[in-house]
Parts: structure tokens; sequence; C-alpha cells
């Protein structure tokens, strides 16, 4: 009897998996996004990029909430996948910062659904990418909350050496 009580308490366990419990950011990371933020123009306003850092970590942190995040990003996969959690996969990621930065209106800065090794299943991956107006792709910054599961993953694009990153126009990226 009780190697079956701990035999379902371990498919339990396998279920749920290592929930994710969302923090508030520390400061240093938010002002670290923020000066790299600033390096895309240097006439950007230090408080657009500021105000912008502080919307990306607080964004990630109600989605982290909202998705149910478990710990590893495959796992937490795996759960969508078969229906046990609804959302959380890396396009999903992508796709609410990028609708809700849209609808923020900033001034100086362009948002960009970008992917790496498209159409590979298992392979495949979605981030989304800052820019400054008129700015390039390859010069931006990648902004990657699901590789980390739940915790902000930013760098320059070109410093991402674990991906290549493609523009997803296809995907309603104007």
């Amino acid at each position: 009897m009780l190697k079956h009580f701990f035999k379902y308490l371990m498919i339990g366990f396998m279920l749920v998996g290592c929930a994710v419990i969302p923090t508030q950011a520390p400061q240093s990371q938010i002002d670290t996004l923020a000066k790299l933020l600033d390096t895309l123009d240097r006439r950007i306003p230090q408080q657009e990029s500021m105000k912008l850092s502080r919307d990306i970590f607080h964004k990630t942190q109600q989605l982290t909430k909202e998705f149910e995040l478990t710990s590893p990003p495959l796992w937490h996969n795996f759960l969508v996948n078969i229906g046990l959690r609804k959302k959380g996969l890396c396009f999903d990621w992508s796709d609410a910062l990028y609708l809700h930065l849209r609808k923020q209106h900033y001034v100086h800065y362009e948002f960009h659904l970008v992917g790496a090794n498209i159409g590979e299943y298992f392979l495949e991956h979605n981030a989304l990418v800052i820019i400054s107006k008129d700015g390039n792709i390859e010069d931006g910054i990648i902004i990657d909350p699901w590789r980390n599961s739940g915790k902000l993953y930013f760098s320059k694009v070109k410093n991402d050496t674990k991906y290549k990153w493609s523009h997803r126009r296809d995907r309603g990226c104007q």
C-alpha cells in the first residue's frame, strides 16, 4: 500500500512541476535594462528608457502569474501541450509583451517579433526585440522571459549567441 502511495505521489509531482513564484525585479536589474535601452540611440530620454524597463519587468511578473508558470521551460511547454496549462509557450510570452508594449505608445522605440529555428518543432524559439525608431533588428535588444522560466533574459541581439534571430513579419509584426 505504501509503495503505491509513493508512486502516485511521484506522478503528482511530475504533473505539477516546480511552480515559479513571481518576484519583483531588483532595481539593479531594471536599471541595467534601462541603460541597455539607452544604448540604442543617444537621443532617447533616460526617463522613457526607465519607464519601458519597469513596464517590461512588471508585465513579465504579471504573465508569470497568468501563465501559472512552472520550471524548467520545456516542462511548462509539456504541461501546455497536454492541456494542464493554458499558455506559456515562448510565442505566448513574446506575443503578450508585443501587444502590451505596442499599446503603450513609446515614442522612441519599436517592438518586433523574432524567431530562431523557425519551423523546427522542438527547436523553434520566439522572443521580442526592441529597437530605436527606424533602427535595425540586428542592433536591437532581445527580451526573453521564457528562456529562464519568468526571470527576464535580455541582451543585445548580436551578443545572444544561443540563437540566430530572424524577423517574424509573418506573425503580424509591423
